[in-house]
Order: structure tokens, then C-alpha cells, then sequence
């Protein structure tokens, strides 16, 4: 039970940590980006984009989906009345922070469990590496077919871009996985069919690409957002290994307690 424990406290402190760094980086990289999207959706009239509909995915696709409703500007809401919402300025940061704080525990929990049935992170070092590889899973893999999406631009069907992120990353993460820990021929051909099977079959596209965002400005958040979501990873796993090595030094792993 005790080291159950270490796990979610682990997570916890070094989610906290990476969903704050990220929230910061986000204020000043992708939220200007995505108030000046809102300029042009309102501009567009009839092009709005349904942001509830964006996919899932780590760090900026789930978190930019947060960005795009927490930063939108008062002034650029809906005539009709869409309920409550943070106030903007402090409000909304705060706002912003708390779900960049909850989702990076989420994906600290996963990055820790995986890492633990693995051996453990034992440094900050290995950290680097895991969130490295994570970074890859998460937000590289998936972002090359479904890329982060400004408000006003067209997107497919919610339910399939769902799958396919999903997909998408089981099979980078099993592909990664394959190999990092076995060392064959067979299975390092599986391992490359695995990440790159997703792409093959293609990412689900909207039935049209008709936006009134510009291609520069799209181009500028898909840059901001890859790379904040670099630094939110590499800062998730150097901060586990951290954490891990002062907790529990060289305590059993998961692995290990399950042998």
C-alpha cells in the first residue's frame, strides 16, 4: 500500500509543478494566438468552430481545447446565453491553472505507473527521457495527424477523431515500448508498424477546409503549442524523478512487488 502511495504522490506533486509551468507558458504563447482567433471567428460570421467538439490529447490538444473556453474574451462570446464563466484576466488564469494542474496529475499517474513497471525512474536524468517519451505519445504522434485547432476552424467528426487519438496512442506508446525494452528484429519491425499504422490509415478530416484564420497564424499556435507541451513533459519527468529518487530511493518497484 505504501508504495501505491508514493505513486500518487508522486503524480500529484509533479503534476502540480508541469500543470502550473504549462499554464504559464500558455498565457504568454497560445492564449494571444487563440484571442486573436476569436477576432477572426467573429469577423467570419457563420464560420465558428464548435471547441467542445475538439479532441482529446494531452497537454494542448486537451489543454488548448481548456485554453480556447478559458481565454476567449467576454466581448467575443455568443449573443445566446451559454451559462457560467471565469471572469476574464485573473480569474481565467486561475481557471486555467486548475485544469492544467488536474490533467497534468492524470498524465503523471500514467507516466509513473508505466515507469515503475519498467524499473522506475531513478533521476532526474531518466526523467528527461521519459517525458521525452511521452512527449512523443501524447502530443507528437497524435498532433501529426490531428494538429491543435484555433477557434473558427473546421474539424471532423468528434466521435472519430476520438477513436483515432486514441488509437493512436496506444499503438505509439505499445510501438515505443517494443523498442525500448526488446531487443529482436521481429518485434522491432512490429514496433515501426505499430507507430506508423495510425498514419497510414489517415486521421478523420472535415468535409471542407474553409476558415477565416489565417495560415500563419494556425502555423504560429501549432509551434507554440508543440513546444509547450515539450517543456510541460520534459518538466513532468525530470520532476518525477526527482520526487521518486528523494521518496523512495531505490524502494521496489511496481515490477518488482508484482514478481
Amino acid at each position: 500500500m505504501t508504495l501505491f502511495r508514493n505513486v500518487v504522490f508522486i503524480a500529484a506533486i509533479a503534476g502540480l509543478v508541469a500543470g502550473v509551468v504549462l499554464a504559464c507558458m500558455q498565457a504568454y504563447a497560445t492564449v494571444p494566438l487563440i484571442l486573436k482567433a476569436e477576432v477572426y471567428e467573429q469577423a467570419g460570421g457563420g464560420h465558428a468552430h464548435d471547441h467542445a467538439a475538439a479532441p482529446i490529447a494531452p497537454a494542448e490538444n486537451a489543454m488548448s481545447t481548456t485554453a480556447m473556453s478559458s481565454a476567449a474574451p467576454a466581448e467575443a462570446a455568443a449573443p445566446e446565453d451559454e451559462g457560467w464563466a471565469p471572469a476574464d484576466g485573473f480569474e481565467r488564469f486561475v481557471f486555467n491553472i486548475a485544469a492544467n494542474v488536474v490533467t497534468g496529475i492524470g498524465f503523471a499517474l500514467i507516466l509513473v505507473a508505466a515507469s515503475e513497471f519498467a524499473g522506475g525512474i531513478g533521476n532526474w536524468r531518466q526523467g528527461l527521457f521519459w517525458g521525452l517519451a511521452g512527449f512523443a505519445v501524447f502530443t507528437l504522434a497524435p498532433n501529426l495527424g490531428l494538429p491543435p485547432e484555433l477557434p473558427a476552424m473546421p474539424a471532423a467528426d468528434l466521435a472519430q477523431r476520438q477513436i483515432w487519438w486514441m488509437a493512436t496512442v496506444v499503438a505509439t506508446a505499445a510501438g515505443l515500448g517494443l523498442l525500448a525494452f526488446r531487443k529482436s528484429l521481429p518485434l522491432a519491425l512490429l514496433a515501426v508498424a505499430l507507430i506508423v499504422a495510425p498514419h497510414i490509415v489517415g486521421a478523420p478530416q472535415p468535409d471542407n477546409f474553409e476558415s477565416p484564420i489565417p495560415e500563419g497564424l494556425h502555423h504560429q499556435f501549432v509551434v507554440a503549442v508543440t513546444l509547450t507541451n515539450l517543456v510541460f513533459w520534459l518538466v513532468l519527468g525530470a520532476v518525477v524523478g526527482v520526487v521518486r529518487g528523494r521518496l523512495t530511493g531505490t524502494a521496489t518497484s511496481l515490477r518488482d512487488s508484482f514478481a
